[in-house]
Formats: C-alpha cells, sequence, structure tokens
C-alpha cells in the first residue's frame, strides 16, 4: 500500500494534523537554511576580525622592535666616539664662547657595572655671564659625544648683575669592548696545544 493510499484512508481530521505538521515541518527547513547561513557569515566575519587583530598586534611589536633596535644602535654609534680627554674638551667649549678655564679637577673613574666607566672633571669659573654659561653647556650637550652635565652650582656675585661663580662638572661615560666569545678563547687555547703535540 503506497503513501497516498495510506493518506486517503486517514480521517479528515487526521489529513488536517498532518497537513499542519507537514507545513511546520516546511517552514523550519524553510527558516533553517537563513539562519545556517547568517551562523556561517557570523562566524566568518569573527574569524577574519580576530585575524585582523592579530595581524594588527604582529605589525605593532614589529614596529616596536625596530624602534628598540635604532635606539640601541644609535646608541652603540654614540659610544663607538669615546669621549676626549675632559679637561681639554671643556675648555674648548669655553674657549668658542669666550671663556677660559681658570681651575679644574678631574676625580676619580667611576665604574658602572662590567661594560661602562664614568669619568668627571669638575671646572670652576669666576666672573662668567649667563649668556656665554648657556652656550657652553649647549655645546657640550650637543658634542656628539657620550658626555652628560652632572654638576652645575651657579651662585650670583653680590653687587655685580649678570656675574655669577659657576662649578661645573662634565662626566664622560666609556662603554668598554666586547668581550672575545667563549669559542674564539676555547680555539685560540686549543692551537698551541695542538702544533705543541706535533713537535718530536
Amino acid at each position: 500500500m503506497g503513501l497516498a493510499e495510506r493518506i486517503e484512508k486517514l480521517e479528515p481530521r487526521e489529513r488536517r494534523l498532518l497537513g499542519v505538521l507537514g507545513g511546520l515541518l516546511g517552514a523550519a527547513l524553510f527558516l533553517a537554511l537563513p539562519v545556517y547561513l547568517w551562523a556561517r557569515v557570523a562566524a566568518q566575519r569573527d574569524e577574519a576580525r580576530d585575524l585582523r587583530d592579530l595581524t594588527q598586534q604582529i605589525l605593532d611589536q614589529r614596529a616596536l622592535v625596530a624602534e628598540r633596535r635604532a635606539k640601541k644602535d644609535a646608541l652603540l654609534a654614540r659610544y663607538a666616539r669615546p669621549a676626549p680627554p675632559l679637561g681639554s674638551f671643556i675648555e674648548e667649549a669655553l674657549k668658542a664662547n669666550g671663556l677660559s678655564v681658570p681651575e679644574s679637577q678631574d676625580r676619580p673613574e667611576v665604574p658602572h657595572g662590567k661594560r661602562y666607566s664614568e669619568r668627571m672633571t669638575v671646572v670652576r669659573l669666576h666672573k662668567i655671564g649667563m649668556k656665554p654659561l648657556a652656550q657652553t653647556l649647549e655645546k657640550i650637550e650637543s658634542s656628539g659625544f657620550p658626555v652628560a652635565i652632572t654638576r652645575l652650582d651657579i651662585k650670583p656675585r653680590a653687587g655685580e648683575p649678570d656675574m655669577y661663580e659657576v662649578e661645573l662638572g662634565v662626566s664622560a661615560f666609556d662603554r668598554k669592548p666586547d668581550a672575545p666569545s667563549a669559542a674564539a678563547s676555547a680555539s685560540a687555547s686549543a692551537a698551541p696545544s695542538a702544533s705543541a703535540d706535533k713537535e718530536p
């Protein structure tokens, strides 16, 4: 007996219920496809957004690494030019602004960790105007050498406008050269012993 014959034998009420059930099933199938497609599109949109965010993070990190590397290279390039003896360096900066150095004193070298050391020279200037002093400080700071003004004591002279007694300390920071690698040291130390083995 076929499906059509079975339906024909059903009561009118049963056929109506079957029709309603079929309608509901058809409507469910009709709505399921758009819902499925919408869910797929939403999932792909979220995946694309996550991928875009990850790509942006990678680009940001790459830019940050490049910026840090550039700063490190600039710092190493600056330390590649050791500062000259500070006494003559300060004297040259003062002479360029019409000043002279009546007194100067070198301080003991101070280590900073294993890679850096600090040299410091203190000079005392008498009856100096503010403009040549400012020009001298600017010349020292913009020299391109790894130097810094680490001490500055300015006292006005009584009864003399724009005249000061100045104690100026300038520090130079030196970077020690890189130590040879352990492999190079090992090979260098092994070479004499190898040649010694060949001797009778």
